[in-house]
C-alpha cells in the first residue's frame, strides 16, 4: 500500500513539473486548439468532448479521430517549447504567450508564435533565419526547463 502512495505522489509531482513549463492559457495546451489539426494545415478549436491528458497537460481536439491520432503518438503533436512563442524563446530566452492561429510545422514539429498588435513573430522568425533562431531556441529552452 505504501509503495502505491509513493508512486502516486511521484506521478503527481512529475505532472506538476511538466505543467510548470507549458503554456496553459485557458487551461489547455495551445489554448484549446487541436494540435493534430495543425498537421493538416488547419488551426481548429478543440471541443471539450474530445479531451485527453498527456503528462499532466490537457489537450482538446476537433474530432474523435484527431483525439485517437494523438493518443497513438502524442509526442509527435505536442507543441515545441511548451507551446510558448518560438521566436521569443529563441531571441530573448523568454516564455511569451501565442496566438494559436499563428504556427508553423518544421521538420514534423509544431511551433507556435505571438501575433498581436501588429507584431507577427512568425514573420520575424522566417525573416531573421528560422534555422538559426531554432538552434538558439533549443538551447534556451533546455536552460528554461532546468529552472
Amino acid at each position: 500500500m505504501k509503495h502505491w502512495i509513493i508512486l502516486f505522489i511521484i506521478a503527481i509531482t512529475g505532472s506538476l513539473t511538466a505543467q510548470k513549463h507549458v503554456n496553459l492559457k485557458k487551461g489547455f495546451a495551445a489554448e484549446g486548439y487541436d494540435v493534430v489539426a495543425y498537421f493538416s494545415n488547419e488551426a481548429l478549436k478543440g471541443d471539450k468532448e474530445f479531451t485527453v491528458e498527456f503528462e499532466g497537460v490537457s489537450y482538446k481536439f476537433y474530432s474523435e479521430e484527431n483525439k485517437q491520432t494523438f493518443i497513438v503518438n502524442p509526442s509527435k503533436y505536442v507543441p515545441q517549447y511548451g507551446g510558448y512563442c518560438a521566436y521569443a524563446v529563441g531571441l530573448k530566452n523568454e516564455k511569451i504567450g501565442v496566438n494559436p492561429k499563428t504556427y508553423q510545422i518544421i521538420d514534423g514539429k509544431l511551433y507556435l508564435f505571438y501575433n498581436s498588435f501588429g507584431v507577427n513573430t512568425l514573420e520575424k522568425w522566417n525573416e531573421e533565419g528560422a534555422s538559426k533562431l531554432k538552434q538558439k531556441a533549443d538551447l534556451n529552452w533546455s536552460q528554461i526547463i532546468q529552472n
